[in-house]
């Protein structure tokens, strides 16, 4: 049998590469349809196998068959074939012929038993092939997580193969990851968009970023193919498997977690899975391990059994033992400096979220950078009249009953100060108001060249918090001043300072112009129009000639098509940058100039 698929592949592959002796790209790469018939399989299994073994078309300089074939490297295509996974391909496909046989001899009998006993195939083996260490995995987790948050919100549809089973486990899968990203305040950044909100981690020194949708009914197109990106969750749910056995074991959790079948009825994934880890991590400081044990089995029986216990004799009330993860912190896990602000950033803050606002985006982050809440409904761990509580998430345009011991605030003010780091004033944030704009922590504002209001704001805040000093609105020159003394003692860092002495210079510059427009008016000369013929002789004889500049500069004349053409691209994007900055500048000054005007008109009504 062996010799004969050896024989039978080898008339293939004379068949695929007949005629002249063929070299460089025409040897190198063969296309789609070649692929399948060196492999004999189908198109969709095909596919399939392509993408469990992280193969994909290729694009030679050359292409030998012409423009409309898609292309693949020669070396993928064999990968593929001493796979073991298309030997099990190709037993599902002889099975299923067998189905079909009996079903067409209407010998339902055999049809029910022939399915009973359906093959499967595993994921292991593919992914250890493709992973070999736990940073490469952790590396390549953007992608899988976002397409598991996604299936996790979209409804079951049989039309489409998208199966309820498979839905609740992507939901498992993501309450499972984001359980242990609060529990150890793993996570870094967070930004609310129109896609949906945009987390990132650090994980082991690797940054994971991924996209989850907002809590809506989705609306399925027909313009997707979901065969294929079923493939791919389904290697992304193997996949995050993995991943998460991984990291519960790295904090001696067991894994997969036992859960509250109570809170699991109420979809309160989340919090009975904080419930589980609070629950082992108790356990593992009452009942420590003994090297060298001489009844290794009887002590587990034992552990679990006590472990069991212990979950359920946590009162459902409890909010130190259900979603405080701040004061039980694992002492195994090291902890940086950043993992430590995190852990303290809402450390004595005990939140209520109203019904309206996005619970498990909320449920999730807030835990995370160490405060403790709770939500209007059953299973909560405090009701809406506790005391204690010091802040409530509102998002609805006036709140009816108003407690005077909390604070009401927007959900913006959460994201803001993780963004932040530091707790921001809740004034801008109160019920009814039009909150500032949320500023994404993904872009660089230096490196774009326009820094945002708000932004210098937050920033005069965070220098105030690190120096403990309270700024009076309009003033900062004693910060300005005291630069390298706060530098020196730790307070800030180079660079801060840096930006400091650059303000200072700045001011020193403007204050130095202001003195010699007072001596011109003086002397009786008209000093802007002086001013403005300097700068703009200056700014001709700085800025000469784009043509001479290119005719002048020798390296890019001597530089290929192809690198002047890159060369040519990134101008264009300086330049467009330059544009939207300017853009942006002159919406600026159009907004103020109307907030200018209606304060007039109001004050003008008045009077």
């Amino acid at each position: 049998m062996v010799k004969r698929r050896v024989f039978r592949l080898r008339v293939l592959l004379e068949t695929v590469t007949m005629g002249k002796k063929k070299e460089g790209n025409a040897a190198r790469y063969v296309t789609r349809s070649q692929a399948i018939k060196i492999l004999q399989v189908s198109l969709s299994d095909f596919r399939k196998l392509c993408i469990h073994k992280g193969v994909f078309p290729r694009e030679p300089k050359k292409k030998v068959k012409g423009n409309h074939h898609t292309y693949y490297h020669l070396k993928d295509v064999m990968y593929i074939l001493h796979d073991p996974l298309l030997e099990k391909f190709r037993e599902i496909r002889a099975y299923q012929r067998k189905i079909k046989k009996a079903k067409a001899k209407k010998n339902d009998e055999l049809a029910k038993l022939l399915l009973s006993r359906a093959p499967s195939y595993r994921l292991d083996l593919v992914i250890r092939d493709r992973y070999p260490t736990f940073i490469d995995a952790l590396r390549d987790l953007d992608d899988p997580l976002t397409m598991v948050h996604l299936f996790a919100m979209l409804p079951a549809i049989d039309r489409l193969k998208i199966e309820v089973k498979r839905i609740h486990n992507c939901r498992r899968l993501c309450h499972e990851w984001q359980a242990y990203i609060s529990r150890t305040h793993k996570l870094r950044k967070v930004f609310v968009a129109v896609k949906g909100i945009y987390y990132q981690a650090e994980v082991d020194g690797q940054k994971i970023t991924w996209l989850a949708p907002h809590a809506r009914q989705q609306v399925l197109t027909d313009d997707v193919d979901f065969n294929v990106m079923l493939t791919f969750l389904e290697f992304y749910e193997a996949l995050l498997g993995f991943v998460n056995f991984q990291l519960y074991h790295s904090i001696n959790v067991k894994y997969p977690p036992i859960l509250d079948p109570r809170l699991e009825a109420l979809a309160a994934d989340l919090y009975a899975l904080s419930r589980y880890l609070d629950a082992n991590h108790r356990a593992a400081i009452q009942e420590p391990q003994v090297a060298g044990s001489s009844r290794p089995e009887q002590e587990q029986e034992e552990s679990d059994l006590r472990l069991a216990q212990l979950q359920h004799q946590l009162p459902a009330n409890e909010p130190g033992a259900l979603m405080h993860l701040v004061q039980d912190a694992s002492s195994e896990i090291e902890e940086d400096e950043t993992t430590r602000n995190c852990k303290n950033l809402f450390q004595n803050k005990k939140i209520f979220l109203s019904r309206e606002v996005p619970r498990e985006s909320l449920l999730f982050v807030i835990p995370a950078f160490g405060g403790i809440v709770s939500w209007e409904g059953d299973g909560a761990p405090f009701a809406e009249s506790d005391d204690s509580i010091t802040h409530q998430i509102v998002d609805r345009p006036t709140q009816g009953h108003v407690y005077l011991s909390r604070e009401y605030v927007q959900p913006q003010w959460v994201y803001d100060c993780i963004n932040a780091r530091i707790i921001l004033p809740t004034e801008p944030y109160m019920v009814g108001r039009d909150p500032p704009p949320h500023l994404s922590p993904f872009v660089d504002d230096e490196a774009e060249g326009y820094v945002p209001d708000y932004a210098k704001t937050i920033r005069q805040l965070q220098a105030a918090a690190k120096s403990d000093i309270q700024p009076l609105p309009g003033t900062g020159n004693d910060e300005l001043d005291n630069s390298q003394n706060m530098l020196a003692e730790g307070f800030i860092n180079r660079t801060e300072a840096m930006e400091a002495a650059e303000k200072k210079q700045e001011m020193m510059l403007l204050e130095k112009q202001y003195h010699n427009e007072l001596k011109m008016e003086l002397q009786g000369v008209s000093s802007i129009n002086k001013l403005n013929s300097e700068d703009t002789k200056s700014k001709e004889q700085s800025l000469p000639d784009v043509e001479e500049q290119s005719a002048e500069d020798p390296s890019r004349l001597m530089m290929s098509r192809k690198k002047r053409g890159l060369y040519k691209a990134i101008e264009m994007g300086k330049q467009q940058k330059k544009e939207r900055v300017k853009k942006l500048k002159e919406r600026k000054r159009n907004i103020e100039a109307a907030q200018k005007s209606e304060k007039k008109h109001k004050k003008a009504q008045v009077s």
